[in-house]
């Protein structure tokens, strides 16, 4: 019986893989990239910009216009002719007709306009970037949670073994009973055990269940649907501090669009200062006129041909609103570049202290994994000198107790060690499946 609980843990697991599907943690990131709605809406904003990205939303390409015009009127007249003779009529009624396709083109604005198309470019990288913020984002809860729920089943079976043992226990006291070598509150100090396992043993599936439904919340698939998870957590023991710093200073999404944003402001602060030159306009169209009056020297006539003309505009005095919007864009240039840097900041900082962690937890696992080994080792002896009766009731619990305790906090220590990874390579924006 030295070994009953490692029996049973790998019963347990054998037996939870053949009963559920397996979802492994490539099959999870795959179903939440394809479904989850922050992707999905991620994915909509960064066409949205992409769309946008155009020469026209610049204003760079001409307008081409159909134009119909036909003004009507009847009125009473009276002219007075340069001979002195008067005409008069009543209900005199004049229509103009006016018809064609008309082009106006801006042809300068200072430059505004290229900046405005550079400004476009910039805006649909930044789509692009929180498209890829929101991947990573989500790739990183469902590492979490995945992870998290293996380590709550990892804690089930430890507490599913120490209920082996209990039951175990209580078997032996109710023989020793039987036979008069043993008290009855000896039976009824491992029933009273046996029952706070149990009750263990509901809270953490409770745990369990509560982690599945947010996993499939994630995944956005029906929140009942019942899963197995993979047994183990495996971690990278070698992620070197500098070259996570040097790829995040390339790769997170958080600084790249602090970039782009700085980018934004440089160029809005090119077209505000594009208000200080000439624009100029070219206006073209073919054209058809006809009029008729019911009174004059001329009562029908009719044209039609090609129109054209430049209006050049320069702005001389705004009320001082020119030099109001350059102080402002400056500002806005300023505060991105603080952001820029504060993110710059923010980023090495959380790098070297996630990293800290990361190394502290590594330590820690090795640390736990040899004090369940110890633990393990405790709990044979201990049970083996129960059973022949040469120790107490309250020392056999307590090595029990150690025992699960022991593996609990083994789980937990692989877990955050996990989660340091997950953390360190969402910062570098490195985070993928492996």
């Amino acid at each position: 019986m030295r070994n009953l609980y490692t029996t049973f843990f790998l019963i347990f697991i054998g037996f939870s893989s053949q009963a559920q599907e397996l979802l492994t943690l490539e099959d999870a990131v795959k179903i939440a990239l394809e479904n989850n709605y922050d992707i999905k809406i991620a994915k909509n904003n960064s066409k949205i910009n992409e769309t946008n990205n155009s020469f026209t939303n610049a204003r760079m390409l001409p307008t081409i216009n159909a134009n119909f015009t036909n003004n009507n009127s009847q009125l009473d007249t009276k002219q007075t002719q340069a001979d002195g003779s008067r005409r008069e009529l009543d209900n005199a009624k004049n229509m103009n007709l006016t018809y064609g396709v008309g082009l106006d083109w801006t042809i300068f604005d200072g430059l505004s306009m290229f900046a405005r198309k550079e400004q476009l470019n910039v805006l649909e990288q930044q789509g692009k970037a929180a498209l890829q913020a929101a991947i990573l984002t989500k790739i990183s809860d469902v590492y979490t949670t995945y992870f998290d729920l293996v380590q709550q089943q990892q804690v089930l079976a430890s507490i599913d073994t120490a209920i082996v043992i209990s039951n175990q226990r209580l078997a032996t006291a109710k023989n020793r009973f039987t036979i008069g070598k043993a008290s009855k509150l000896e039976v009824l100090n491992a029933q009273v055990d046996l029952n706070s396992d149990l009750s263990l043993q509901l809270r953490q599936k409770e745990i369990i269940k509560i982690s599945k439904i947010r996993l499939n919340e994630l995944l956005v698939r029906d929140t009942q649907t019942d899963f197995a998870v993979a047994k183990d957590i495996s971690f990278e023991q070698s992620l070197d501090f500098n070259t996570l710093q040097a790829t995040a200073e390339k790769q997170n999404p958080q600084l790249q669009a602090q970039i782009l944003s700085k980018k934004v402001a440089d160029l809005n602060l090119k077209q505000v200062k594009g208000n200080r030159y000439p624009t100029v306009r070219i206006t073209s169209g073919y054209n058809f006129t006809r009029s008729e009056a019911s009174l004059g020297f001329i009562t029908q006539s009719s044209g039609q041909g090609f129109v054209y003309g430049v209006t050049a505009s320069v702005p001389i005095f705004n009320g001082f609103l020119q030099n109001r919007n350059e102080k402002v864009a400056k500002y806005q240039v300023e505060n991105a570049s603080l952001l820029l840097e504060q993110q710059k900041l923010s980023l090495s900082s959380q790098l070297s202290s996630l990293y800290a962690s990361y190394q502290t937890n590594l330590e820690l696992v090795k640390v736990e994994e040899k004090n369940l080994e110890i633990a393990k080792q405790n709990l044979d002896i201990t049970l083996a000198k129960f059973k022949i009766g040469t120790i107490t009731t309250v020392e056999f619990r307590t090595a029990q107790q150690n025992f699960v305790e022991a593996a609990v906090r083994y789980s937990n220590a692989q877990y955050v060690t996990k989660l340091s990874e997950i953390n360190l390579k969402e910062l570098a924006g490195t985070l993928q499946l492996n």
